[in-house]
């Protein structure tokens, strides 16, 4: 009954990512077959399918559809694409990512979602390398990356990251203030010019690290 119920609540979200205008069908089917309800905690897993974000572990939360759909689109990912993400949370955009066919690593800097995210996405046949650590610095072990995808708001844009991108990669960031921030589109365009586009303004967690705010803990 509970899957006939996910099935159906899923099936109702791709509409609406439509409807507010995602049109890469790749992503939509990536996310039209991966059971968002496994990547939260049950007390919220009637809501897995609205689009909205939802609270994690230690003041994280896991991004709304809507925002998972809109940067994921926006790296344009191709089968066998090196990707980074920085921010694993619950592991839900990395399964997106990986269901593109990406290879990706995934960084995240709160130990007890990284030993959960880790765990789920094994469980659920993911292949994706995580990492517990700074995820302002990047790693660096496997770059030059096609993608980097941030999943939280940066004062600046990291230069270390930047770095970690091959000619012609891009990276979605939101840079702000901590209350509100913009997202942007950055392309590499050779070994010291990149190239910027001003995108729509988001919410999201602060990104803590050497490059990032200081944690405020």
């Amino acid at each position: 009954m509970k899957t006939t119920y996910y099935s159906e609540q899923r099936a109702k979200l791709i509409e609406q990512l439509k409807e507010r205008g995602i049109t890469d069908t790749e992503v939509l089917n990536a996310m039209s077959s991966i059971p968002r309800e496994k990547f939260i905690h049950t007390a919220f897993a009637q809501k897995a399918y609205e689009d909205s974000a939802l609270p994690l572990a230690n003041l994280q939360t896991i991004s709304q559809p809507y925002t998972v759909a809109y940067m994921t689109s926006l790296l344009n990912i191709q089968p066998n694409d090196i990707i980074l993400e920085i921010g694993t949370g619950s592991g839900y955009q990395a399964a997106v990512l990986a269901k593109l066919g990406a290879k990706v690593y995934s960084i995240e800097r709160e130990y007890e979602l990284y030993s959960k995210s880790t765990k789920i996405l094994q469980e659920l046949g993911f292949s994706v390398q995580t990492r517990f650590g700074d995820g302002t610095i990047g790693w660096s072990q496997h770059a030059p990356y096609d993608g980097i995808i941030v999943t939280a708001g940066a004062p600046d844009i990291p230069n270390t990251l930047l770095k970690q991108l091959k000619i012609g990669g891009k990276m979605v960031i939101p840079s702000g203030d901590r209350q509100s921030q913009t997202l942007y589109l950055i392309t590499r365009q050779n070994e010291n010019d990149y190239d910027s586009t001003q995108l729509e303004e988001f919410k999201f967690v602060p990104l803590i690290g050497r490059e990032g705010w200081q944690d405020s803990k």
